[in-house]
């Protein structure tokens, strides 16, 4: 169900995100993000001059490359598009986050090794969204062998979200051992 008719408006900003996750020939994964900002308007920039309607003012790209436990092998940042100059030159810091495993505290972490000046707001907010991607471009994998090895093991999507609460139908469907539920 779409969002209800908004009040009469005039679009000013455009931000897009794309993600993908990808299985690779070597047994690792790639999750690949992509962000442009547009505006609906030109403008004159100091470092760029003149951007035009639809020109991307950001244009970046990262590229996290994983393994079936979320940890980071590889990680490639791209900055095509900044409003500054010096937009690109921060991406090598980037790979501060090499080693790192995409779980519990995963934007605390990356946020502390680039944040503020150590990185770049644009893709640090990538980064965080990506262990979503990665997640989700994974479940299928782990699905299969979870199903090859009976476990007693408590699933770890149980109380992620209000779909997985133990208390709740999809998890007494699901995970009938793990229901908390009447």
């Amino acid at each position: 169900m779409p969002l209800p008719p908004p009040v009469e408006r005039e679009q000013q900003h455009c931000r897009q995100y794309d993600f993908r996750g990808y299985r690779r020939a070597d047994g690792l994964w790639d999750i690949e993000g992509h962000l442009t900002d547009t505006k609906t308007y030109g403008f004159d920039n100091d470092h760029r001059g003149r951007i035009e309607a639809g020109d991307p003012i950001h244009n970046m790209w990262i590229r996290l490359t994983i393994d079936e436990e979320l940890l980071i092998h590889d990680i490639e940042a791209v900055t095509d598009d900044g409003p500054y100059a010096i937009c690109p030159a921060i991406t090598p810091n980037f790979k501060k986050i090499k080693g790192e495993r995409i779980g519990a505290g995963w934007r605390q972490r990356v946020r502390a090794k680039l944040g503020g000046t150590e990185g770049c707001t644009h893709l640090v907010e990538m980064l965080g969204a990506m262990a979503t991607v990665a997640f989700q471009t994974l479940y299928p994998t782990w699905a299969r062998k979870r199903a090859k090895a009976s476990t007693t093991k408590r699933p770890a999507l149980i109380d992620t979200c209000h779909a997985y609460a133990s208390d709740g139908e999809i998890v007494k469907k699901v995970w009938p051992d793990f229901y908390t539920g009447d």
